[in-house]
Protein backbone atom coordinates (compact mmCIF):
# COMPACT_ATOMS: atom_id res chain seq x y z
CA UNK A 1 0.00 0.00 0.00
CA UNK A 2 1.23 3.82 -0.46
CA UNK A 3 0.94 6.59 1.77
CA UNK A 4 1.28 9.24 0.01
CA UNK A 5 3.57 11.77 -0.04
CA UNK A 6 2.52 14.60 2.50
CA UNK A 7 2.44 13.71 6.33
CA UNK A 8 -1.22 12.28 7.53
CA UNK A 9 -2.87 14.01 4.76
CA UNK A 10 -3.02 11.76 2.15
CA UNK A 11 -3.15 8.66 4.04
CA UNK A 12 -6.27 6.86 2.39
CA UNK A 13 -9.37 5.44 4.73
CA UNK A 14 -8.89 2.45 3.05
CA UNK A 15 -4.79 2.30 3.70
CA UNK A 16 -4.97 3.14 7.52
CA UNK A 17 -7.96 0.28 7.79
CA UNK A 18 -5.13 -2.13 6.33
CA UNK A 19 -2.62 -0.58 8.96
CA UNK A 20 -4.56 -0.94 11.73
CA UNK A 21 -5.36 -4.21 11.75
CA UNK A 22 -2.35 -5.70 10.14
CA UNK A 23 -0.54 -8.35 12.60
CA UNK A 24 3.04 -7.15 11.35
CA UNK A 25 3.26 -3.80 9.52
CA UNK A 26 6.29 -3.18 7.42
CA UNK A 27 7.28 0.62 5.81
CA UNK A 28 9.50 2.37 4.10
CA UNK A 29 8.90 5.92 4.29
CA UNK A 30 11.06 9.08 3.13
CA UNK A 31 9.14 11.46 4.68
CA UNK A 32 9.79 13.24 8.42
CA UNK A 33 7.10 12.06 10.67
CA UNK A 34 6.08 9.26 8.98
CA UNK A 35 7.57 6.66 10.88
CA UNK A 36 5.66 7.68 13.83
CA UNK A 37 2.17 7.93 12.45
CA UNK A 38 2.51 4.34 10.92
CA UNK A 39 3.73 3.49 14.79
CA UNK A 40 0.91 5.44 16.82
CA UNK A 41 -1.21 3.74 13.96
CA UNK A 42 0.05 -0.18 14.47
CA UNK A 43 2.48 -0.67 17.48
CA UNK A 44 3.79 -3.72 15.96
CA UNK A 45 5.23 -1.56 12.85
CA UNK A 46 9.07 -2.03 11.83
CA UNK A 47 11.27 -0.44 9.58
CA UNK A 48 12.96 -1.53 6.14
CA UNK A 49 15.27 1.03 5.70
CA UNK A 50 18.21 -1.16 7.66
CA UNK A 51 17.95 -3.12 4.42
CA UNK A 52 19.73 -0.38 2.64
CA UNK A 53 23.48 0.09 2.77
CA UNK A 54 26.20 2.15 1.96
CA UNK A 55 27.48 1.40 -1.49
CA UNK A 56 25.17 -1.84 -2.26
CA UNK A 57 23.44 -2.61 -4.73
CA UNK A 58 19.75 -1.65 -4.37
CA UNK A 59 18.63 -4.73 -6.04
CA UNK A 60 20.18 -6.47 -2.78
CA UNK A 61 18.13 -4.55 -0.55
CA UNK A 62 15.09 -5.26 -2.33
CA UNK A 63 15.29 -8.90 -2.13
CA UNK A 64 16.38 -8.54 1.74
CA UNK A 65 12.80 -6.43 2.13
CA UNK A 66 11.02 -8.90 -0.15
CA UNK A 67 12.00 -11.62 2.24
CA UNK A 68 11.45 -10.01 5.51
CA UNK A 69 7.56 -9.07 4.46
CA UNK A 70 7.07 -12.57 3.35
CA UNK A 71 8.56 -14.51 6.37
CA UNK A 72 5.68 -13.80 8.61
CA UNK A 73 3.06 -14.25 6.19
CA UNK A 74 3.94 -17.53 5.48
CA UNK A 75 3.35 -18.24 9.52
CA UNK A 76 -0.06 -17.68 8.88
CA UNK A 77 0.00 -13.80 9.99
CA UNK A 78 -1.87 -11.04 8.11
CA UNK A 79 0.90 -8.70 6.73
CA UNK A 80 0.80 -5.05 5.80
CA UNK A 81 3.44 -2.97 3.70
CA UNK A 82 3.44 0.52 3.65
CA UNK A 83 5.76 2.79 0.96
CA UNK A 84 5.83 6.39 0.30
CA UNK A 85 3.62 7.64 -2.50
CA UNK A 86 2.13 4.96 -4.50
CA UNK A 87 2.69 1.35 -4.74
CA UNK A 88 2.87 0.89 -8.31
CA UNK A 89 5.01 3.47 -9.47
CA UNK A 90 8.74 2.58 -9.91
CA UNK A 91 8.33 0.07 -6.89
CA UNK A 92 9.89 -3.36 -7.23
CA UNK A 93 9.26 -4.61 -3.70
CA UNK A 94 5.50 -4.33 -3.26
CA UNK A 95 5.17 -6.60 -7.06
CA UNK A 96 7.61 -9.30 -5.91
CA UNK A 97 5.85 -9.75 -2.90
CA UNK A 98 2.66 -9.91 -4.77
CA UNK A 99 4.55 -12.43 -7.10
CA UNK A 100 5.38 -14.37 -4.17
CA UNK A 101 3.11 -14.33 -2.42
CA UNK A 102 0.39 -15.95 -4.84
CA UNK A 103 2.61 -17.99 -6.06
CA UNK A 104 2.78 -19.61 -2.35
CA UNK A 105 -1.42 -19.47 -2.37
CA UNK A 106 -1.40 -16.45 -0.07
CA UNK A 107 -4.04 -13.47 -1.43
CA UNK A 108 -2.67 -10.28 -1.34
CA UNK A 109 -3.20 -6.88 -2.89
CA UNK A 110 -1.89 -3.96 -4.15
CA UNK A 111 -3.58 -0.63 -2.45
CA UNK A 112 -3.52 2.83 -4.10
CA UNK A 113 -1.61 5.97 -2.76
CA UNK A 114 -1.24 9.25 -4.03
CA UNK A 115 1.73 9.23 -6.05
CA UNK A 116 4.56 11.60 -7.35
CA UNK A 117 2.77 12.29 -10.24
CA UNK A 118 -0.58 13.47 -8.55
CA UNK A 119 0.93 15.95 -6.79
CA UNK A 120 2.85 17.11 -9.70
CA UNK A 121 -0.17 17.36 -12.18
CA UNK A 122 -1.53 19.31 -9.21
CA UNK A 123 1.17 21.74 -8.46
CA UNK A 124 1.91 22.72 -11.04
CA UNK A 125 -1.36 22.48 -12.23
CA UNK A 126 -1.48 20.37 -16.06
CA UNK A 127 -4.33 19.24 -17.07
CA UNK A 128 -3.56 16.32 -18.30
CA UNK A 129 -7.09 14.65 -20.12
CA UNK A 130 -6.77 16.82 -22.74
CA UNK A 131 -2.97 17.03 -23.74
CA UNK A 132 -2.44 13.67 -22.07
CA UNK A 133 0.62 12.58 -20.51
CA UNK A 134 3.71 10.48 -21.09
CA UNK A 135 5.52 9.03 -18.30
CA UNK A 136 9.05 7.11 -18.01
CA UNK A 137 11.64 6.67 -15.71
CA UNK A 138 14.77 8.77 -16.63
CA UNK A 139 17.03 5.65 -16.55
CA UNK A 140 14.40 3.71 -18.91
CA UNK A 141 14.08 6.55 -21.19
CA UNK A 142 18.07 6.88 -21.90
CA UNK A 143 18.30 2.62 -22.15
CA UNK A 144 15.63 2.44 -24.49
CA UNK A 145 14.84 4.85 -26.09
CA UNK A 146 11.42 6.31 -26.46
CA UNK A 147 9.26 7.99 -29.28
CA UNK A 148 8.36 11.15 -27.93
CA UNK A 149 5.87 13.42 -28.67
CA UNK A 150 7.00 17.03 -27.87
CA UNK A 151 2.85 18.28 -27.94
CA UNK A 152 2.11 16.68 -25.10
CA UNK A 153 3.81 16.96 -21.40
CA UNK A 154 6.56 14.61 -20.61
CA UNK A 155 7.23 13.80 -16.99
CA UNK A 156 10.84 12.12 -16.28
CA UNK A 157 10.57 9.95 -12.79
CA UNK A 158 14.07 10.14 -10.62
CA UNK A 159 15.67 12.06 -12.98
CA UNK A 160 18.23 13.10 -10.49
CA UNK A 161 19.22 9.70 -9.78
CA UNK A 162 20.81 8.56 -13.48
CA UNK A 163 23.96 7.23 -12.76
CA UNK A 164 23.62 6.01 -9.03
CA UNK A 165 23.47 2.35 -8.80
CA UNK A 166 24.09 1.71 -5.18
CA UNK A 167 22.29 2.96 -2.31
CA UNK A 168 24.30 6.16 -0.84
CA UNK A 169 23.05 8.78 2.11
CA UNK A 170 24.18 11.96 0.09
CA UNK A 171 21.68 13.54 -1.90
CA UNK A 172 23.68 14.72 -4.95
CA UNK A 173 22.45 14.28 -8.49
CA UNK A 174 25.26 12.73 -11.15
CA UNK A 175 26.10 15.34 -13.60
CA UNK A 176 27.48 12.79 -16.36
CA UNK A 177 23.93 11.13 -16.22
CA UNK A 178 22.51 14.68 -16.26
CA UNK A 179 24.26 15.95 -19.37
CA UNK A 180 23.26 12.20 -21.31
CA UNK A 181 19.73 13.04 -20.63
CA UNK A 182 20.41 16.84 -21.93
CA UNK A 183 21.19 15.21 -25.04
CA UNK A 184 18.84 12.50 -25.12
CA UNK A 185 16.20 15.68 -24.88
CA UNK A 186 17.87 17.93 -27.64
CA UNK A 187 16.75 15.44 -30.20
CA UNK A 188 13.07 16.31 -29.27
CA UNK A 189 13.12 19.88 -28.05
CA UNK A 190 15.16 23.15 -28.53
CA UNK A 191 18.31 24.18 -26.27
CA UNK A 192 15.90 27.16 -24.83
CA UNK A 193 13.27 24.80 -24.25
CA UNK A 194 11.72 24.98 -20.53
CA UNK A 195 12.34 22.19 -18.10
CA UNK A 196 11.07 22.18 -14.53
CA UNK A 197 12.95 20.69 -11.78
CA UNK A 198 9.65 19.18 -9.32
CA UNK A 199 10.05 17.97 -5.50
CA UNK A 200 7.09 17.11 -3.34
CA UNK A 201 6.93 18.64 -0.26
CA UNK A 202 6.45 15.98 3.03
CA UNK A 203 5.41 18.89 5.35
CA UNK A 204 3.56 21.88 6.17
CA UNK A 205 3.15 24.40 4.50
CA UNK A 206 3.12 22.58 1.69
CA UNK A 207 5.32 24.31 -0.36
CA UNK A 208 7.20 21.72 -3.14
CA UNK A 209 10.11 22.93 -4.84
CA UNK A 210 10.07 24.49 -8.57
CA UNK A 211 12.51 25.47 -10.45
CA UNK A 212 12.92 26.16 -14.30
CA UNK A 213 15.74 26.09 -16.15
CA UNK A 214 16.61 25.96 -20.02
CA UNK A 215 17.29 22.66 -21.35
CA UNK A 216 20.98 23.40 -22.33
CA UNK A 217 21.55 24.53 -18.41
CA UNK A 218 20.28 20.79 -17.48
CA UNK A 219 23.18 19.34 -16.12
CA UNK A 220 23.78 22.34 -13.95
CA UNK A 221 20.38 22.94 -12.48
CA UNK A 222 20.49 21.95 -8.90
CA UNK A 223 18.68 18.52 -8.67
CA UNK A 224 18.76 16.00 -6.50
CA UNK A 225 18.18 11.91 -6.63
CA UNK A 226 14.57 12.51 -5.73
CA UNK A 227 14.16 15.22 -8.34
CA UNK A 228 11.53 14.61 -11.12
CA UNK A 229 11.60 16.32 -14.70
CA UNK A 230 8.52 17.67 -16.62
CA UNK A 231 9.02 19.18 -19.82
CA UNK A 232 6.18 21.33 -21.23
CA UNK A 233 4.71 20.96 -24.79
CA UNK A 234 6.52 22.21 -27.02
CA UNK A 235 3.54 23.28 -29.46
CA UNK A 236 0.12 22.27 -29.74
CA UNK A 237 0.29 21.57 -33.43
CA UNK A 238 -2.38 21.56 -36.06
CA UNK A 239 -5.99 20.31 -34.98
CA UNK A 240 -6.82 17.28 -37.27
CA UNK A 241 -10.46 17.09 -38.30
CA UNK A 242 -11.68 13.72 -37.81
CA UNK A 243 -15.55 13.96 -38.39
CA UNK A 244 -16.99 13.74 -41.51
CA UNK A 245 -19.24 17.42 -42.82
Amino acid sequence: MGTGYRLGGQLTAQAETAIRSADRLFYLATQPGMAHLLKSLNPRAGSLHDCYREGEDGVAAAEEMVERILAPLRLGLAVCAAFSGHPGIFMRVPHECLRRARAEGVIARLLPGVSIVDCLLADLEIESGTAGLQLFEATEFLLRPKTVDARVPLVLLQAGALGVVSWRETVEADRRGLRMLAEALRRHYPASHEVVVYEVDALPPWESRIARFALDSLAEAPLTVVSTLCLPPRDDGPVQGILPE
